[in-house]
């Protein structure tokens, strides 16, 4: 018997994860979809169009990681910021002075020049056949494989969406409420396993000061800090995020100084959580949900739990709102759409 309700959700849902496994044919991981998709695995051999396009995006990824491991929590946020918008359709990708990348919750975005990178090998290579949406996933996938994540199965056939706007760009604020974080998740397919799953990419990363001084010095309009904040982590977090005018230099923090310029994959993250030492304030809120705080101690002490719960629920985020077949486009050139090429 499971010692509790968190507990027990993570039980039945990696059940679920093994159970696919044997039915689809996967390794360590598969893909329970939100709502039926038209994706597939191996997409590109399958269809005999670009075969070893897994392997081109694999070995870039590799070069850039061996030079610069923060690539990881750079495409693992520019993923979450393309699909939690208008869905996985490398619409994050696209230029213009209003388009999401340069929407005021985007800033501090990286990675691109990954997949523009990326994007050039496979043209030549196979020209006018990976979209960029499917290499943003699959790149995501491989670089926090290269962190300590299981290397998940990411099913492929994505196309690419033809709009970017800023206005409509509606990430939460860091500072969101429990109950606020899971109605955000929900809407997009979602549920709690996912949710408290996802923001433990957080493990690794950074952050400007701007988005918890809030926490540091005025938690909800009180002009006191954050009371659920370890004394000795406050003071840390106030030495580097000093009061400023908005002319003066906004710091940037780490989201797990357990993890720190290492940018491992590991569950310290949610140990952190249990302390009160948790950087951004919709972290600190899962110990306020009747099922994230039981998954929070699950993952804190049960690495595997979570390498693949995250496996599971990185497979069902990259399939919000897809386009697939004629819905979308196949863009020769990530920044633009074909007939502004």
């Amino acid at each position: 018997m499971m010692r509790n309700n968190g507990q027990r959700i993570v039980f039945l849902q990696l059940m679920a994860l093994a159970l696919l496994s044997l039915c689809l044919g996967f390794g360590d991981a598969a893909s329970s979809l939100p709502k039926p998709v038209k994706l597939t695995r191996n997409f590109y051999k399958v269809h005999n169009t670009c075969d070893d396009a897994e392997q081109y995006i694999r070995h870039q990824v590799k070069l850039f990681w061996d030079n610069d491991k923060s690539i990881t929590p750079k495409l693992l946020r520019l993923l979450y910021s393309d699909c939690f918008v208008t869905g996985c359709d490398a619409s994050i990708l696209l230029d213009g002075p209003k388009s999401e990348k340069y929407a005021s919750q985007n800033r501090g975005l990286g990675g691109f020049v990954i997949i523009d990178k990326i994007k050039t090998v496979l043209e030549d290579r196979c020209p006018g056949v990976v979209t960029c949406a499917d290499i943003l996933n699959l790149a995501a996938r491989d670089a926090v494989h290269l962190a300590g994540a299981p290397s998940y199965p990411v099913l492929t056939g994505r196309r690419d969406g033809f709009t970017s706007t800023a206005e409509s760009v509606d990430l939460p604020s860091p500072s969101i409420s429990w109950e606020a974080a899971l109605a955000y998740f929900k809407s997009r397919g979602l549920d709690v396993l996912d949710m408290a799953t996802l923001l433990g990419t957080h493990t690794m990363g950074r952050t400007h000061c701007s988005f918890i001084e809030d926490r540091l010095y005025n938690f909800n309009g009180t002009k006191k800090p954050d009371p659920t904040m370890d004394k000795t982590f406050l003071n840390e977090m106030r030495d580097i995020c000093k009061p400023r005018s908005k002319r003066e230099r906004d710091e940037i923090v780490y989201l797990n100084p357990e993890s720190n310029s290492n940018y491992n994959f590991t569950e310290s993250y949610y140990q952190r959580v249990l302390k009160n030492k948790a950087v951004l304030g919709v972290d600190q809120q899962l110990l306020y949900g009747p099922d994230t705080k039981e998954i929070t101690q699950e993952f804190a002490k049960g690495f595997e739990d979570f390498r693949k719960s995250f496996a599971l629920s990185m497979n069902r985020m990259g399939t919000i709102n897809v386009l697939t077949g004629n819905q979308g486009e196949i863009r020769r050139n990530c920044q633009v759409i074909n007939n502004k090429y």
